[in-house]
Order: structure tokens, then sequence, then C-alpha cells
């Protein structure tokens, strides 16, 4: 029979009946319950040693209605008592370890979280301060090129002499700003070029091709080449021809 496990309930605990004046061991253990004690570890082992080693030690008791044993009935109780507050205090220092370890944990994560977050921040703090800095050294590069132009221009001019443009001497030679013109006086050469690019389905695409192929002539895709007859002809063909004949007999022999 199929069982969902998702569905599943706690394990089923019959009904149970005992002969009379029996108390079996086993309804010792009715406190517990599946996850609460159940399966049983070894705090639960524990905990049923020291119950049966009570109930041996409650057989060894002496009877309440002697008087002669009072004194000596109240000292094995009292020494069961400080046993049993012993255990406590070891049970209780052991939940305290486990809560320390937990606290240590949740603080350690809490300072990695807190380390991680911290290194994150620097991380883009230095990468916005690079950038920055490249920003300025790349300015400052460009006012630098700037101005060493200026400073040859003006080197090259140092009466102040303005010079009227020679438009044949532009023209005549082919590193002029005619037919070279530099970009950083504001001519793109290239500047709208994907405008002329051909975008055709029968040249980008496969199929394309395929369909221009068959659309051409069978004297295209299959050339048929007519070799003369120069052995009927008459006059310089036919002796240049003999004459390559016979070159090629010469060389083969």
């Amino acid at each position: 029979m199929y069982r969902e496990s998702e569905t599943q309930t706690d394990p089923y605990t019959p009904e149970y009946v005992t002969e009379k004046g029996t108390v079996p061991e086993l309804l010792t253990l009715a406190s517990l319950s599946y996850h609460r004690g159940l399966p049983a570890g070894l705090a639960e082992v524990e905990m049923i040693e020291r119950a049966r080693e009570k109930r041996a030690w409650e057989k060894t008791l002496p009877p309440v209605d002697d008087i002669s044993q009072v004194g000596k009935r109240r000292a094995m109780m009292e020494e069961l008592e400080r046993k049993e507050w012993v255990i406590r205090e070891k049970e209780i220092e052991k939940l305290q370890e486990v809560r320390l370890q937990v606290l240590k944990q949740i603080l350690e994560k809490r300072e990695e979280d807190n380390t991680t977050t911290n290194t994150d921040r620097l991380n883009n703090i230095w990468s916005k301060k690079q950038a920055g800095k490249e920003a300025k050294f790349k300015k400052m590069r460009t006012e630098n090129i700037k101005s060493l132009r200026k400073l040859t221009a003006d080197r090259e001019n140092v009466e102040g002499v303005l010079t009227r443009r020679n438009i044949i001497s532009d023209y005549s030679s082919f590193a002029s700003q005619v037919y070279a013109p530099q970009t950083r006086v504001g001519v793109f050469l290239d500047r709208g070029s994907e405008l002329y690019n051909v975008k055709n389905r029968y040249l980008n695409t496969y199929e394309g091709l395929l369909e221009l192929e068959s659309s051409l002539p069978d004297y295209v895709t299959q050339p048929r080449i007519k070799i003369p007859n120069l052995v009927a002809g008459k006059g310089g063909a036919k002796k240049r021809f003999e004459k390559r004949l016979k070159e090629l007999e010469e060389t083969a022999k």
C-alpha cells in the first residue's frame, strides 16, 4: 500500500492492559513521545539508567513504619537528593555550554557578515576613486596635448603673421587636410559608413545563396570550353601547334 511520507503523523501507540500487581518498566517511559525523547539518544539512555538505579535504591530503603530506621532512611534520602542536585548542575552546565556555543557561532556569523559588508563598501569606494582618477588623468592628458599643439603652432609663427590658405599646395599634396583630414579637427571619414553596407538575404544566408545559384543559367555554373581544331587549320596557327607539339615530344624523351 502506498503511503505519503509528508502526511505521516506521530507513530500510533496501541492500547495496553497490564496484570494486577505488575508495573512494566516500559510504562516508566510514558512521558516520552515521538520527537520528544524518542527515538532515544544519549541523554534519554542516561535518564533511563538513573531511573533504574533509583528504583533499585528505593527497594533498599528501610520501611516507613519502622521507627528505629527513621534516621537511616532520612540520611539515605538526603544523600540521594545531593546526588540528584549534582546531576542537575551538570545538565545545566551542559545546556549553558551548548547555548554559549550557539551564541559564539551567531557572533562569528555577524562578525563575518560585517566584515563582508565593510569589504564590499570599501571596494566600491575604491572603484569609484579609481574611476575618478582615470577620468582626471585622461582630461589632463587631453589638455596637455592641446597645449603642446598650441605651443607648436605659436613656435612656427613667432612673428604672428597671418598667412592665407594656399589652395594649390593643398590640392597638390595628398597629405594635406583636403585628402586626409585629421579626426581631431572634427572630420570622421567613416561616419555613416554602415549605411552603405549591402544587406541582402541572398548574400547573408545559406538558403539565399542556394536560391541565387539556382536562378543562374547553366553556362555560368557549368562552363563549356570549346577547344579549337588547330590541326585542320592553315597558316601560322598550324605551324605554331606543330612547333609546340614537337617541343613537348622532345621534353618527354
